[in-house]
């Protein structure tokens, strides 16, 4: 049986109705496998985003401008809302009958065509930002390998970032969805693990051997405010991805109770690696900490070698996770179905992967202000798609089921993280002002 229709609830694409668990569920077409992996595997999907090479940053970038009590408790406080309003879109990834295999179907079914574009818009900001990101930090890796074994200075970071964006566009190529990644993420788990355990361990041996660090928050007390709004995007940005439903879809059935594992895995397991590398990193340099830890290591030059070539590593195969919901949206849009590797298929991922990756590498090499970009990214996407829109469609959705005190919360959190959002964004446009005029466009930081 087929019906029509989208994630706004209008007729215009076909959908697939399937048994699942003795209900009728529909399921919207895909060119990408859906209900394939265990929550395992989806565990590990999640928990190489949250240990990606940004952890490296995060000793700097959150810290650094909060402090120990305040950055300590941000964390923890972080880590525990992020499973919350997950765990409230994981609630609805089966709701009015319909699977939302996708972020943007979920927001169009709940508030219609409207929120489904707008949804789609912030997705596609969010997920283009971090890739981005990711780009800047596997060109820094590069460089830092350079670094080591040259002292000329005539590779700069812009050569570094085209390299990593060349990289990881031939990645791209070769791994056709989310599901393909399964080989890979053990491959990146042990990635993860080289570059945490020696940013770790070389930062106990630096922070034994120096003096007294000074802990103290920089800047002045206009900059530490800022400072402070945009560290708390950071925090955000450190635990979420803003495609919840994408991944959930690639889960066995029962799809509720699996994804549930996937996160308390990623909220328990999956975040001690990052705990450790952020404030062991602190603790070691103090306010002196490099937005990029393996900067600041003493250590063995094929120790260091090693860590910033995992880095870079682990990042071509992350990025592939965050870029999944634009090549699925263009694979189905496009029909590319059947083999992956056949000449019409892998002729577009070459073609339309390409581009985009060559777009996201320009804007890279550009800006190359990693902290900033997190900060606005937290700010403008990673909040309200996390936050906001997480609280409010499951306000709408079970609204018949809550009690009045329950509505309070939800609508709390509502607004609470809409201003939040709002100052994050100024904070983080000001931040970025501030760098364009210290640094020029290209610049080698």
């Amino acid at each position: 049986m087929e019906v029509n229709g989208d994630g706004a609830g209008n007729s215009t694409r076909p959908r697939k109705v399937i048994d699942e668990e003795n209900s009728a569920v529909e399921i919207p077409e895909t060119a990408h496998q859906i209900s394939s992996d265990s929550w395992f595997q989806v565990g590990f999907v999640l928990t190489t985003g949250i240990n990606s090479a940004y952890v490296l940053g995060y000793s700097g970038t959150i810290m650094v401008p909060l402090g120990w009590i305040p950055g300590v408790l941000g964390l923890i406080i972080a880590t525990a809302i992020s499973l919350y309003a997950n765990s409230l879109i994981a609630e609805l990834h089966e709701f009015g009958g319909r699977r939302h295999i996708r972020y943007r179907d979920l927001a169009g079914f709940i508030y219609g065509r409207k929120a489904y574009s707008l949804t789609w818009g912030l997705q596609y900001v969010n997920l283009f930002m971090i890739n981005t990101g990711y780009i800047i930090l596997a060109g820094s890796a590069l460089k830092a390998v350079y670094a080591l074994f040259s002292d000329d200075h005539v590779m700069k970071l812009p050569y570094f970032i085209a390299i990593s964006g060349f990289v990881c566009a031939l990645f791209a190529m070769s791994i056709p969805h989310l599901s393909a990644l399964r080989l890979w993420l053990g491959v990146s788990t042990v990635f993860s693990l080289i570059y945490i355990i020696v940013a770790f361990v070389l930062s106990v041996k630096d922070g034994i051997e120096a003096p007294a660090r000074d802990y103290s928050i920089p800047g002045t007390r206009r900059s530490k405010i800022f400072t402070t709004i945009g560290a708390s995007a950071n925090l955000v940005f450190a635990f979420n991805t803003g495609m919840l439903p994408e991944i959930q879809a690639t889960i066995k059935q029962p799809v509720v109770s699996n994804m549930m594992k996937s996160l308390y895995f990623q909220f328990s397991a999956g975040v001690l690696p990052m705990y450790a590398v952020t404030f062991i990193g602190y603790w070691a340099y103090g306010s002196s900490t490099s937005s990029y830890l393996l900067s600041s290591v003493n250590g063995p030059v094929w120790v260091k070698a090693l860590a910033n070539i995992s880095a870079f590593l682990q990042t071509v195969i992350a990025l592939h996770i965050f870029a999944s919901p634009m090549y699925e949206y263009l694979d189905t849009k496009y029909g590319i179905i059947g083999s992956p590797f056949s000449i019409r298929n892998l002729s577009f991922r070459v073609g339309v992967r390409g581009g985009y990756l060559t777009i996201n590498t320009l804007v890279a090499a550009l800006l190359p202000f990693l902290g900033d970009f997190m900060s606005l990214t937290g700010a403008i996407s990673t909040f309200p798609l996390t936050f906001i829109l997480a609280n409010h469609m499951y306000l709408k959705a079970k609204k018949n089921k809550l009690t009045s005190l329950q509505k309070l919360w939800h609508w709390f959190n509502v607004y609470f993280f809409g201003l939040m959002s709002i100052a994050a964004a100024v904070s983080a446009l000001r931040l970025i002002a501030v760098d364009s005029k210290t640094y020029h466009v290209f610049a080698d930081l």
